[in-house]
């Protein structure tokens, strides 16, 4: 695991893009959850993290398209293809992510 910020950084619902030993990421949090997926998009392969939360997840500015902050599964087209999610661990205030650990 890699300390990627504090908690206290991250906005509810603010992407904010961070490097992970040459992995770009992006890093949400939503209300007491923390996720981490790949910041390129499946599709157009821009940075996600440009992009805005939405109810929905992480939407691409470039196409729209959509991806759930859990699966990392696109919502909707034109991306087809999941994004990784990575794992995240919150500790004494820190977030942790490892981009070896990939949940989907």
């Amino acid at each position: 695991m890699t300390r990627v910020c504090a908690l206290a950084e991250l906005e509810n619902g603010q992407p904010v893009s961070v490097d992970v030993d040459g992995t770009p990421v992006v890093v949400v949090r939503d209300g007491d959850e923390v996720h981490a997926l790949h910041d390129v998009c499946s599709h157009a392969e821009v940075a996600l993290s440009e992009g805005e939360v939405t109810r929905k997840g992480i939407e691409c500015w470039l196409h729209g398209s959509c991806f759930d902050l859990r699966t990392g599964k696109p919502n909707s087209l034109p991306a087809t293809e999941p994004v990784d999610v990575f794992a995240v661990s919150v500790r004494d205030g820190d977030v942790y992510v490892d981009t070896t650990a990939v949940l989907n």
